[in-house]
């Protein structure tokens, strides 16, 4: 399943404006501006994984419905087949899957993230829960506050991604797993 940004920007507007909210209503409670908001709901500029999580809960809806404008509708297991997880692509370079889209009232967000190695440094991001990173395959350089990591095939790190953090491939394309619990 393919969903691109701009997919879900609509579907984010949408939202707010069935519910009734202004852009300035919600940009309040995501703690940004009103022109930060606006960029992200005109998919201008995208939208850290960190707001897409924040907006469901705003919403009072299930991350998957943001992504896919669908419900989740397994209670007692899930399965994702190889390739077939919920693709989004966040910006040029970085794309996940989410690996447990279809699972109801789910408190840990399984996601197969891929990384181009651009040489560019991470954009830093919070959000709450905590985190866990697998390298599936390349090398990662992961950043936690003042602290950098080079993680290798099979390395992994678990984290307070209260912390501002950001994951980069490095000398050439990786994937990792994450699991962030909400």
């Amino acid at each position: 399943m393919a969903n691109n940004s701009e997919q879900i920007a609509l579907r984010i507007r949408e939202f707010r404006e069935i519910l009734g909210l202004s852009p300035e209503t919600v940009a309040h409670q995501l703690g940004i501006s009103n022109e930060q908001y606006l960029l992200y709901e005109n998919n201008t500029e995208s939208m850290p994984i960190s707001t897409l999580y924040k907006l469901a809960e705003i919403f009072e809806t299930d991350f998957t419905v943001l992504l896919t404008g669908d419900s989740p509708r397994m209670a007692d297991y899930t399965l994702v087949r190889a390739g077939q997880g919920v693709q989004v692509d966040r910006y040029p370079g970085y794309k996940f899957q989410s690996l447990a889209f279809n699972y109801i009232s789910r408190t840990m967000e399984p996601m197969l993230v891929e990384l181009d190695a651009n040489g560019k440094e991470p954009a830093l991001v919070t959000h709450g829960g905590q985190e866990f990173n697998w390298v599936v395959s390349g090398t990662v350089k992961v950043v936690i506050g003042n602290h950098e990591f080079i993680l290798n095939e099979g390395d992994s790190c678990y984290f307070n991604p209260r912390i501002p953090h950001g994951q980069r491939a490095v000398g050439g394309p990786a994937k990792f797993i994450t699991v962030i619990q909400r």
